[in-house]
């Protein structure tokens, strides 16, 4: 029997595991990087080990040291989350070599299907050679042959960004799996990613826990999931369920994991099978009433499943709350979480907590809102209350967007789920939210409440001039009112109920609607909404270089474009080199076109947002500089 579950790995998915193991009475060991040791499951676990030595993008891509802190720590199972090390066969050597209890499939599974090169060849799917791709094969998708997440993944649509495509897509899967080995493969425009959920004891027992689809996503990684998947022709569900079953019977599959598909055209394309838990697998507990992680430990103790799965049960949905900006080319995010709130009676699966700090080592996913309803209309309704009421003060989110989300119809009415869904779609759904204006208002009138009594203002005789403030690029105007409030005279509509500095409330045209208001220096969180306030006065002096490339987000320089050098021409979107930022590559581009006249940027350099990377001046900023 298991006693003690070390999980080798960090944040929501630790987190997780050590929910399920203090439910089975199970003792838990956290490790962590040093840019970890305060992190929320560190503070969880019962025990935690610092693992040394390395730097924090690669403590977790050591599985020596894992397997030595296990030891140390005295458990006698390891579970692996997933990323980093899941789908490491070598490590899984490892951990049983030492005498622990690998929570995984066995090893021999792994290789057969952790590579995605190797999991085409064994289901008679030979994939492009890149040295064979031709502009007749293209679009292609280039793709890590390990891990998943959206790393190592690019679209080719022209033959001569292949290269730079593969040799991105590769350092970014070593970075982030520990294998930097890649491969091609046609690219379907606009499919649906269906996926099967499997379960399999050592007794041969083989679970298919029904269909999901993830079709919602950015940058090839998953934003919102669903079970099950909705409108699937019953004959090629089938279709589906069998295959994933075929699949883990040929490799003797034992535990958790999951088999992809890409289905367009009435047709479903293999993609992979993933040799672990996905993040997604609350959908599938929630419509199953089935605890995965549990399940895990009981397959990996010896213990047999049930001959068949329990029925399934309504529907569920997740969206994955993001510490990203999805309006700036979903630039990942870092600074305080100075407050985080889920709401009562929702599951939220989450590695921060109210006062963490999100760092640029890791993803920047903060947390899981997951729901369960009868219905898929009665599931997304939940799902979008839940998200209004969620509570995220600190760098932006993909809240809104998730919302806007749910609420669209090409999404709700489950009639064109397909992965084109945010190239569709995405500037409708990063507009600013309706009543950002009213959230504007409330947070001037909480200000000039502040500090000066119960409205802080101080009516005179005289009529002043309006005050005028300015929130997420809102402009306020107020007076002081007779009643020793303010009035506010723009935007129209609006009338001041009542006011303090932490709340406010408006009546806009006759409905009354109340706003809690926290500032946090530039920023301020008016009723849902997050609203930056400019500086009140700026330096002169404070000007950028013309042409300037400044960096659009924290982040490591991992490399520059071959051959690069100042004097060179370069011309409106060619890349000149290469963010890391949260183990995904972020590609910085020439923003028009003309002379590299400044290249500050060098390999391993660590910058903040707004450090100047390199200039590019134009024929006409080089006749006229000023």
């Amino acid at each position: 029997m298991i006693s003690t579950v070390l999980v080798a790995n960090r944040g929501e998915i630790a987190c997780r595991v050590f929910r399920t193991c203090r439910d089975l009475g199970i003792s838990t060991v956290a490790v962590y990087s040093d840019a970890d040791a305060g992190a929320l499951h560190v503070r969880e676990a019962d025990a935690a080990v610092r693992l040394p030595g390395a730097a924090p993008s690669e403590t977790y891509l050591r599985g020596d040291l894992v397997v030595a802190a296990a030891l140390a720590a005295g458990a006698d199972a390891v579970h692996p989350g997933y990323g980093f090390l899941s789908e490491n066969a070598d490590f899984a050597r490892a951990v049983a070599d030492a005498g622990l209890t690998w929570i995984g499939p066995p090893p021999a599974a792994i290789e057969a299907m952790a590579s995605k090169t190797r999991a085409k060849e064994l289901l008679g799917i030979a994939p492009l050679r890149p040295e064979d791709v031709t502009g007749a094969d293209l679009p292609v998708l280039v793709k890590a042959a390990a891990g998943g997440g959206g790393r190592g993944m690019r679209i080719v649509r022209e033959p001569g960004d292949l290269y730079e495509e593969l040799k991105a897509a590769s350092a970014e899967a070593a970075s982030a799996f520990g294998d930097g080995e890649v491969f091609v493969e046609p690219y379907v425009e606009n499919g649906r990613h269906v996926e099967v959920q499997l379960l399999c004891d050592a007794h041969g027992t083989v679970w298919a826990l029904g269909t999901r689809d993830c079709s919602l996503q950015r940058r090839h990684q998953k934003v919102i999931e669903e079970a099950p998947a909705p409108g699937l022709p019953a004959a090629l569900e089938a279709s589906l369920l069998d295959t994933a079953v075929r699949a883990a019977k040929a490799v003797g599959y034992v535990g958790a994991g999951t088999v992809e598909f890409l289905v367009a055209d009435g047709r479903a394309h293999f993609l992979e099978m993933n040799t672990r838990l996905q993040v997604e697998h609350p959908v599938t507990e929630e419509v199953y009433g089935v605890d995965l992680v549990a399940l895990q430990l009981a397959v990996a103790e010896g213990q047999p499943l049930p001959p068949e799965p329990p029925a399934p049960r309504g529907h569920a949905v997740e969206a994955r709350l993001y510490a990203e900006d999805p309006a700036r080319g979903w630039a990942p995010q870092t600074g305080v979480l100075h407050r985080f709130e889920t709401p009562d009676g929702v599951r939220a699966d989450t590695g921060y907590a109210s006062g963490d700090t999100i760092g640029v080592h890791y993803d920047p996913m903060l947390a899981k809102v997951i729901v369960h309803a009868a219905t898929r209309e009665a599931a997304l309704r939940k799902l979008a209350h839940a998200l209004e009421r969620t509570v995220v003060h600190g760098p932006v989110t993909n809240r809104n967007l998730l919302l806007a989300s749910v609420r669209h119809p090409e999404y709700a009415s489950a009639e064109a789920l397909d992965t084109g869904f945010y190239d569709r779609n995405l500037p409708a759904l990063t507009a600013p939210p309706p009543g950002e204006e009213y959230a504007a208002v409330a947070a001037a009138i909480a200000r000039a409440s502040a500090g000066t009594g119960r409205f802080g203002g101080g009516w005179r005789n005289v009529r002043s001039q309006d005050e005028t403030r300015t929130y997420g690029g809102h402009e306020v105007r107020y007076r002081p009112a007779r009643d020793g409030g303010h009035e506010v005279t723009s935007p129209e509509g609006v009338r001041v109920v009542a006011a303090a500095p932490g709340r406010v409330s408006l009546d806009v045209d006759g409905v009354v609607r109340h706003y809690d208001v926290t500032a946090y220096g530039d920023t301020v969180h008016a009723g849902g909404h997050r609203l930056a306030v400019p500086p009140r006065f700026t330096d002169p002096r404070d000007q950028s270089v013309p042409g300037s490339l400044l960096a659009p987000m924290p982040g490591t320089v991992v490399r520059v474009a071959d051959g690069l050098a100042v004097g060179d021409r370069v011309t409106a979107g060619q890349p000149l080199l290469w963010l890391e930022a949260m183990k995904m590559e972020h590609r910085v581009t020439a923003p028009a076109s003309g002379t590299l006249t400044a290249l500050h940027a060098t390999p391993g350099r660590q910058v903040e947002p707004g450090a100047l990377l390199a200039v590019v001046l134009t024929e006409a900023q080089e006749e006229d500089p000023a």
